[in-house]
């Protein structure tokens, strides 16, 4: 579909992964690695996320036993629909990490060709494969056949500005029997600097020759700019990443925006506060009371961000060691700014792939 936005009642059609039905023009939670665990995986579906990705996880490290690749595997049925992503450049690895899979009995497995981190990469696995793509659909073809799963993949343009092969890709990763592709409207060379090109996403969505669904993701950061890409290139969904650190909310202004043609209006400091509660517990539930209250230490700056005077607050957030500690300071911030009204803020998308621990 081209031309103006459409609201409300036009979109009623269902989109379909093999046996698993979303809502017409779905969201997805991208899979981001050290991101989308467990904990930011419940506020995101709490706020409209209609398809979750684990972070992804190594073939090799599955096979190993690796304790943090098997914590990975946690899914909950609150989640679902829900894919686990695994990674890899082996076609018998990434067979074996497949039927490892299974028995976690996700909805789907998604494989990760994207990734452009150089210790991914440069060991010829995520968006390394980009420079080998007869041993992209040998991969995937064993995946295929080693999971009774669907199998979706989600990777980007090409490797390089040369190379952009993503309309040969889609059609002979369709062949060997994927059932929705995710596309990154970068190459690998791009990492995440400059616009993403959504135009290559858009021929691939309207070539004839494609049946499965194709998610477009990349610089998604307003409902607005959903809207407009959906009507523009036609994508069947939208993958959202980096936009949703900090911000599960995207979901819900997207899903309204697409309703009604209007903006909801931003958070208020309560919805802040009480997602944030509701991220701080899951953490501590998934993770224990240390690593539980270290790790959430990062989504501080993020869920409080725009209150006046606030980095007192947060730099105390940041040192507690409880539980109860940091539910005392969230009190606080509740009673002390009831009423603030937080002006609406562009998204700003984090490079945090910069600190990824890969």
């Amino acid at each position: 579909m081209t031309g103006g936005v459409l609201f409300g009642p036009h979109f009623t059609a269902m989109v379909k992964i093999d046996t698993i039905t979303l809502p017409d023009f779905p969201l997805l939670l991208a899979p981001m690695e050290d991101v989308s665990d467990p904990p930011f995986r419940v506020v995101c579906k709490d706020n409209g996320a209609d398809l979750m990705y684990t972070e992804f996880i190594s073939s090799e490290g599955l096979i190993r036993d690796a304790i943090k690749s098997r914590k990975k595997l946690d899914i909950f049925d609150y989640e679902r629909p829900i894919g686990i992503q695994i990674f890899g450049g082996d076609e018998d690895s990434l067979a074996m990490a497949a039927r490892i899979v299974d028995v976690t009995n996700p909805d789907l497995l998604d494989i990760n060709f994207g990734c452009p981190v150089k210790k991914v990469a440069g060991k010829g696995a995520g968006a390394g494969v980009l420079k080998d793509i007869d041993l992209m659909i040998r991969l995937t073809d064993a995946v295929v056949k080693a999971t009774r799963l669907p199998v979706t993949v989600k990777t980007r343009l090409g490797w390089d500005e040369q190379s952009k092969n993503i309309e040969e890709v889609a059609e002979r990763l369709q062949d060997v029997g994927i059932k929705a592709l995710a596309i990154h409207g970068r190459t690998r060379s791009q990492m995440y600097k400059g616009e993403a090109d959504w135009s290559l996403i858009g021929k691939v969505k309207n070539n004839p020759r494609i049946k499965i669904p194709i998610f477009g993701n990349g610089d998604i950061d307003s409902p607005q700019k959903a809207v407009e890409y959906k009507n523009r290139y036609g994508v069947d969904g939208i993958m959202i990443g980096r936009a949703a650190i900090g911000y599960p909310w995207i979901f819900r202004e997207i899903k309204h925006f697409v309703a009604t043609g209007e903006m909801m209006a931003p958070p208020t400091v309560d919805e802040r506060v009480e997602v944030c509660r509701r991220h701080l517990r899951k953490s501590l539930e998934w993770k224990g009371p240390i690593v539980g209250i270290n790790e959430m230490r990062r989504h501080y700056a993020n869920y409080l961000k725009g209150l006046p005077g606030i980095k007192d607050y947060r730099n105390r957030l940041v040192t507690l060691k409880t539980m109860e500690e940091v539910e005392g300071v969230l009190d606080e911030v509740q009673k002390n700014y009831a009423g603030y009204v937080i002006e609406r803020d562009p998204i700003v998308l984090e490079n945090y792939h910069e600190h990824c621990p890969l």
